[in-house]
């Protein structure tokens, strides 16, 4: 699958900084708002040394990472929601995302201006959240519009077609409900309807907090714990930037694994989410594996380095077949049986 995330924030937070140096492209920063008129799109590889390590042992001929796919989205400021600043051009760019980083300013004044004439991280992520409360509840209200409609059409309440729409009815009240009280809906995230509309405020966040650690306030980090989202601090004017942490926790607030195939020709890695069976995670390697899935062999990975090759891992019998009821773990090396 394919995972992607929408990089948001301010003007003049960090947002094209950090993008640059996830994708090394050079793409246009610039000491004013909205420099990013269109999203900046990057594939970058997700740092997993397994891949290294099982390429290196099968003496593979290429080796295929996993990847996340960034979008760069132009600035945001108040009033994005009903277009001020191109707002709304760039708040439909968010929809097609996973989730949604956040990146906060938390370096002081200096050069760079900010465009609420000063810092406050907290401020700023309020201001980011309510823009896309209003995107969403705007969305809300032209769903309910529709789903009423469907209702009537209906004709009788105890339909079929009339009790799906009822119910979806009942979501989009809890989450208009919800909306405007200033919460956040990720508890109504697996509903059909919340996915079906694409609302930003069920994507999963994680806040990038550009300074150093002494420029972040607990107040801040607080706030965020309080809407079960993660982050990650981030000095982005340091010529020295670890994003394998950013990476990492996008996995993880995603509820993403990986597991590998490994051979002569390549070893790759496979994004699956966690809790998938066996047929299905054969399934994102081909849509026939899935449909005529007869076994799989798995291993895990440190064993299998351990043994020193598959070959040696049959010979000592550390194999396991496992059937169409196996749950994937992380780290799985497997080789797909089907018909």
């Amino acid at each position: 699958m394919k995972l992607s995330l929408g990089i948001v924030g301010l003007p003049n937070v960090g947002k094209s900084t950090l993008f640059k140096a996830l994708t090394k492209n050079d793409i246009p920063i610039a000491n004013y708002p909205f420099c990013t008129i269109d999203p900046n799109v990057g594939v970058v590889v997700v740092p997993d040394e397994r891949v290294d390590k099982l390429a290196e042992m099968s003496k593979s001929k290429k080796k295929i990472p996993a990847v996340v796919e960034f979008y760069d989205i132009a600035g945001l400021v108040k009033g994005a929601y009903k277009g001020e600043g191109l707002g709304n051009k760039f708040l439909s760019h968010i929809r097609e995302t996973n989730a949604i980083v956040q990146v906060l300013r938390c370096f002081p004044l200096g050069e760079i201006v900010h465009v609420e004439n000063s810092v406050d991280p907290l401020r700023d992520m309020e201001i980011i959240n309510s823009e896309l409360a209003l995107k969403d509840l705007e969305t809300i209200d032209k769903s309910m519009s529709t789903v009423e409609k469907d209702i009537k059409a209906a004709g009788s309440a105890s339909s079929p077609q009339a009790k799906g729409a009822v119910k979806d009815l009942e979501v989009l009240k809890k989450a208009k409900e919800l909306l405007s009280a200033g919460k956040l809906i990720m508890e109504l995230k697996d509903e059909p309807i919340i996915k079906n509309i694409q609302l930003l405020t069920a994507k999963p966040q994680i806040y990038l907090l550009n300074g150093k650690p002494e420029h972040v306030p607990q107040n801040l980090t607080d706030k965020i714990k309080s809407v079960g989202a993660d982050y990650s601090v981030m000095d982005l004017s340091s010529p020295e930037i670890d994003l394998g942490d950013l990476i990492r926790k996008s996995y993880a607030i995603l509820n993403l694994i990986s597991f590998f195939t490994t051979g002569e020709d390549e070893t790759r890695a496979w994004t699956i989410m966690k809790g998938e069976k066996a047929p299905q995670a054969a399934g994102t390697i081909h849509t026939d594996f899935e449909k005529k899935f007869v076994k799989a062999e798995v291993i895990n990975c440190a064993k299998l380095l351990e043994v020193g090759g598959w070959a040696k891992a049959k010979q000592k019998g550390v194999l396991r077949l496992e059937g169409k009821e196996y749950v994937f773990q992380d780290g799985d090396v497997t080789e797909i049986k089907h018909g």
